[in-house]
């Protein structure tokens, strides 16, 4: 599975508005410069996650977008299912009519339990997970190579 630019940059979006804990609106502008987001792609992005409640938008001229949830509350596998669409390994996981052999396919119980191993572990790491900085009272992901 090869995720898309998306959900790459959606989860970018929300780890930079999340590192802004003084609640304070972050510009398109701001957010664009620090994750290298081009600001057309970025606005359209900001739609999605807008319309999913993840983030809310404050107008004016000291404006930006702000984390409508907090942090913990946000994981990966909420991201890749709503940017990833669809987001199974395979089409025939949600659309068994979409194949002749889903009914009695072992390979596709397999791929169904690869798709539910994976959003699980994208379920376990939230947005603050990502923020992590090493203190006692947060333990940072295992990011060594495979």
């Amino acid at each position: 599975m090869k995720l898309s630019t998306r959900s790459r940059y959606g989860t970018r979006i929300l780890l930079e508005l999340a590192r802004h804990t003084d609640n304070k609106p972050v510009t398109v502008s701001d957010i664009s410069k620090q994750q290298g987001i081009p600001v057309k792609y970025l606005e359209q992005l900001i739609r999605t996650l807008k319309s999913a409640g993840l983030i809310t938008s404050v107008r004016g001229a000291k404006g930006g977008h702000i984390l409508a949830k907090a942090p913990e509350e946000v994981t990966l596998g909420f991201l890749v299912r709503l940017f990833e669409k669809p987001y199974e390994l395979v089409e025939c996981i949600s659309s068994p009519e979409s194949c002749q052999r889903a009914v009695d396919c072992r390979v596709r119980l397999a791929w169904k339990q690869a798709t539910d191993a994976l959003y699980e572990k994208l379920d376990a790491i939230s947005v603050a997970d990502l923020l992590c900085d090493a203190t006692p009272e947060c333990a940072p992901l295992d990011i060594s190579p495979i």
